[in-house]
Parts: C-alpha cells; structure tokens; sequence
C-alpha cells in the first residue's frame, strides 16, 4: 500500500497567495507579469521613478482606505490580489509593483503623484514620512471636494435659516440682496474707501489646522493657499489686488467697497469648503442627507460666524454674468454654459457655470488701475474679451492703463447698449453656501445681430474650461432659455451657485429681462 505524501503548500513571495503545485518559480503567474510590465517600464520596483520610495506607497493606500471607508477585503478585491498581500504593502513589508500602482490609479482614482507614477506637484517631496502622509490625505480631500462641490453646497444651505436662502439654488442672502425686480446695471452706484480695514478671521486659526497639510515634520502650512501652491496648483493661481465689500444699501442700490488680496478670499473660503468635505469624509458616509450632522465638526465656520458682516473676514466678490442671446423669432433665446475644469481654476471647480464669470478686481497692480478699472461693467467686458474671444488675461504685466473708450469691443458694446441693444442687469447679491464665497450676480441680455458681430469667433477651450455647446453646434450658439433646460441644469446638473442662482432668477424674472 502507497502512502499519498501532501502536497507542501506554498506561497507567492510577492501577494502571499497559494502557488500552483506545477510552479517552480517564487512567484505567482499575475505578480510575475507585474515585475515584466514594470521592466518594460524601465521602473525599478524599489523606487517609483518620481522621488517617492515605493514602501510609502502603503501609507497612501492606508490613508485613502480610511478615508473612503474602504475595507481591505473590497479594495483587494478591486486591485485583484489578495487581502494578505494588501495588507502586507500597506505595513510597508512589501513593495508595490508599477502594474499594480497603474492599476491603483485607475480602479481607485488615487492621484498618480501619490502613487510614484509622476512627478508631484510642488518643488520637492518633503523628507519627514508623517508630512507625506499628510500631504497625501489633503489631495485626497481636496480633490473629493471638488468631485462633489455641487452637492456639498446644497447640504451646507441647510446650515443657514430658511429665509436666507436663494430658492432653487445652493446660494444665501442676507435681506435686501436679491432684487425684487432686476436694476439695470448703470443705476447702481459704487463707491472705493481705500483705507486698511482689519478683519476678525483670515484662514490662519488654529481651527484650520486640520485643513492645512504638514510641510515638514512639525510644521503646517500657513495658509491654505500656500498648501494649494504647493500640493495641487491650477493653471490660473496668483493674488491679485482685489475689490473687497465693506457696505451694502441696496435700498438705495449703492455698494461700498474697500481694497484686498484674492488670497485674503481663498484662505478663508476654500479652507471652509475644504473642512465640510474633510467632515464628511471622515464620517465614513459620502455626502450625508442633511446638515445636521455637521453642526458641531465645522470649528472654523463657527469662527467666521455671520457670513454677511464684512468685518468677520474679508468679502471680495466675484461677478458672475448670465449671457442671454435674444435670437430673432420663433428661435429661442439661448445663454452661454461652461464647465470648469478642476486643472485650471483654484474655486467653483469641477461644476457648470455662467459665463463670463470672474473675480471683481482691477487689471493689474498699478495703483491708477484701481479707479480706471472700479466699475463693473468695465469687469464684465474684460471677461468677454479673455473668455469667449481667448484674448490674453489682463495679468499686470503691462505698465498702461486700459484704454476704454478706444478698446473696439468696449466701443462696440457702449453703443449697443446706448441703443438698447444690449442691456445689463444687476440681480443682487450672494454667498455660496459652501465656501462663503461672494458673487455680485448680473445678466448681460444682446441682440442676435449684436452676438453674432462680436463672438462669431468665440473659442471652446479657455484657460478655465470649456464653453458647452449642444449637439454638434458651436459653442457660441449656447443652451437653449427654456424651462426645460433650467430646470435640468438647476436640479439635476453639477453648478456652480453663482451660476445657479443667475439662472433661477433670471428665469423668474423673464418677462422684464428679455422684455427690455
């Protein structure tokens, strides 16, 4: 009689799963295509390639697990390999393939920099493994953040009384700053104190902390915008003097502005906007169905307090613009979208918008720019021109003042509207619920003829995103301004609130707009 020996169980000296009894070799079929792939590649499996030693990948994986309330068994599952060998890579006792980051990258949208897979953002990889961790979890959120800023907004209303929010959209007001009725916009009157005015909240509190990423072993970065810098700059990112909110009379349509820094905004705003989406992924749960459970994770919206006193912080608003293109009947009127890609703008990223939008601020440094460029028709006009004509940004870099009244497309437009052929609304003012962002919201109405003389020629792709066109038409023909497409765009599409709440009241207010 034979005796039957057992077989000797064996494991695969890379993922820890068993080998089949025929192979000879160390290592499973699957790891061993990972290590030819990445000899292909020319990527030794010690060192990612990009200044970031593969064993740390581990703690990439590790933090975004935790993050995303993943279970080593389900992410296992997704990368196909074993728990065990996932395990092991998190701990750091075994390296992790260039196949395998490839495939973490893909199947789990961890950024490649964080895998080894490219260079990183900033100018250096920081040498303390704590500061790494950190760095790796805060372009996590940030980026999670900008996946779900729609959604985000619309939960953060919730946190403010009912009365102070704009219906149909993620936008709050305080009492007086949404028109009943749209001014056209050159009976409102703006006045500039440029005098210092301190503020009570700038983004440096301790309550930011969590919010702002280490940059070595035992230091932080000191503003948010400093950690954006660094960690995952867009392509458009540099403080700019900018006109700041100081006093609203909207009863007597008269805004007072004083002077500050488009970083003085970011600090505060982003950093507030960065916090709700770190609660809420800490809580494990996505997005969550209401407010409430916010309330007492948010330390540094509570330091803000009233979002609508502009001594709490600085309120440097944007202008965002709803272009309605009055076609000649039966067509009708249509208005412009875009879409903001995440790459290319720091706020309102990853989300549809009006378009022109842009920040209220003056076209360079130059001190006379402050009074030449204080108006803001003048602002909407220069949008015009970067953002559907793709001329150059106004970046300061020239020592001229603009000349307005021998700029053709500011010409043109004057006239137009002398004529009543182009007409600007103002339609009041708002906050993002989300960030506490500051738009002054307006709706530019233009004739077709007018339209198709001067943006005949507008681009598709500017240095902010894409200008949406329907179909296979251009971008300039726009969506059509039917209760369909509104209703589509504000209850079922990523906005932007800005944009939404143009939309919404511009379309409550259709009968005087498109009527004038």
């Amino acid at each position: 009689m034979t005796t039957r020996v057992p077989a000797i169980s064996r494991q695969c000296r890379i993922c820890g799963g068993q080998l089949s009894r025929y192979n000879r070799d160390d290592v499973c079929s699957a790891c061993s295509s990972d290590q030819e792939a990445a000899a292909r590649d020319f990527q030794p499996l010690h060192h990612s390639g990009a200044g970031r030693p593969v064993h740390e990948v581990g703690v990439v994986l590790r933090t975004w697990r935790a993050m995303t309330g993943q279970s080593q068994a389900d992410v296992a599952r997704r990368l196909r390999m074993t728990q065990q060998n996932l395990s092991q890579i998190e701990n750091g006792r075994h390296p992790m393939s260039f196949e395998l980051r490839r495939r973490a990258a893909a199947e789990l949208g961890i950024p490649a920099e964080d895998l080894g897979l490219s260079e990183p953002h900033g100018a250096g990889e920081p040498d303390s493994p704590e500061a790494r961790a950190s760095q790796a979890q805060w372009r996590a959120e940030r980026r999670w953040l900008n996946q779900h800023r729609s959604e985000l907004a619309r939960l953060t209303a919730g946190l403010y009384p009912s009365d102070h929010r704009v219906p149909s959209t993620p936008l709050i007001a305080a009492p007086g700053w949404i028109q009943a009725q749209p001014v056209e916009l050159p009976a409102l009157k703006l006045s500039l104190d440029e005098r210092p005015y301190a503020t009570a909240a700038d983004g440096s509190e301790p309550e930011t902390k969590p919010v702002r990423p280490l940059c070595s072993a035992e230091e932080r970065f000191a503003r948010y915008t400093s950690a954006v810098r660094h960690l995952d700059p867009p392509r458009l990112f540099e403080s700019r003097p900018s006109y700041r909110l100081l006093r609203t009379s909207l009863a007597t349509r008269e805004l007072g502005f004083g002077l500050a820094a488009y970083f003085d905004k970011l600090d505060v705003s982003e950093a507030l906007g960065h916090e709700v989406a770190a609660a809420c992924l800490h809580a494990g749960r996505g997005v969550p169905t209401s407010a409430e459970s916010l309330r007492d994770k948010l330390p540094f919206r509570e330091v803000v307090g009233d979002p609508f006193d502009p001594r709490r912080r600085a309120i440097i608003p944007a202008v965002t613009t709803l272009t309605v293109r009055l076609r000649r009947f039966p067509a009708e009127p249509s208005f412009l979208l875009h879409w903001r890609d995440p790459a290319k703008v720091a706020t309102a990223a990853g989300v549809y918008d009006v378009i022109p939008a842009g920040e209220f601020q003056p076209a360079s440094v130059a001190l006379w720019d402050r009074r030449n460029d204080f108006d803001l028709w003048r602002n909407i006009i220069r949008e015009y021109s970067e953002q559907l004509l793709g001329t150059p940004e106004h970046d300061g870099s020239r020592s001229a003042q603009i000349d307005y009244e021998n700029w053709p497309l500011y010409q043109e437009l004057e006239k137009a509207q002398e004529r009543g052929c182009v007409v600007p609304f103002f339609l009041g003012l708002g906050l993002d619920a989300l960030t506490l962002a500051a738009t002054i919201l307006t709706v530019v109405v233009i004739d077709d003829d007018i339209f198709s003389r001067l943006f005949r020629k507008a681009i598709r792709y500017n240095d902010e995103g894409e200008i949406v066109a329907v179909g296979d038409g251009r971008p300039a023909e726009g969506i059509p301004f039917t209760s369909a497409a509104v209703d589509r765009l504000l209850q079922s599409e990523p906005m932007a609130s800005p944009g939404a709440a143009c939309l919404a009241l511009a379309w409550q207010q259709r009968d005087r707009i498109l009527g004038a």
